[in-house]
């Protein structure tokens, strides 16, 4: 099975999450300016909200790699605002990406706020995630 870790991190907290995922499933973490080169049945995507939406280049990662994906997973941190997964899934829908319904999210650290997150329970709770999201696939 194919398997591709793709994020965008402004913080770092996101690629965080990313690299656990990718180190957990034995692939890289890469960012979404690295398209992907061929069919992959599994995309973990990583975003974070920024000024209350979703960067443009993680939009446009989804519609330059739309056949090229099998199935969505979306993850996400946030200093305040709830995940990412309804903007996501909007791209997706609009591009025919399938996206599972499983996700992950958790606060992120911006200036003051939520220092030290994502914690290492955090990172613990999003390896769980895509070693499910994984086995589901199976």
């Amino acid at each position: 099975m194919k398997i591709a870790v793709r994020y965008y991190s402004k913080g770092g907290n996101t690629k965080k999450l990313a690299d656990a995922i990718a180190d957990a499933l034995g692939t890289e973490a890469e960012t979404v300016d690295r398209p992907l080169d061929e069919r992959t049945d599994i995309v973990f995507l990583g975003s974070a909200v920024y000024a209350n939406g979703v960067d443009e280049s993680v939009k446009r990662f989804i519609r330059k790699n739309a056949g090229y994906i099998g199935t969505l997973y979306n993850f996400s941190t946030a200093a305040i605002a709830p995940s990412t997964y309804k903007q996501v899934k909007k791209v997706a829908e609009e591009n025919g990406v399938a996206m599972s319904e499983r996700e992950y999210h958790c606060k992120g650290s911006f200036l003051f706020l939520n220092p030290g997150c994502p914690t290492d329970g955090d990172i613990t709770r999003a390896v769980a995630f895509a070693k499910l999201a994984y086995k589901d696939a199976e």
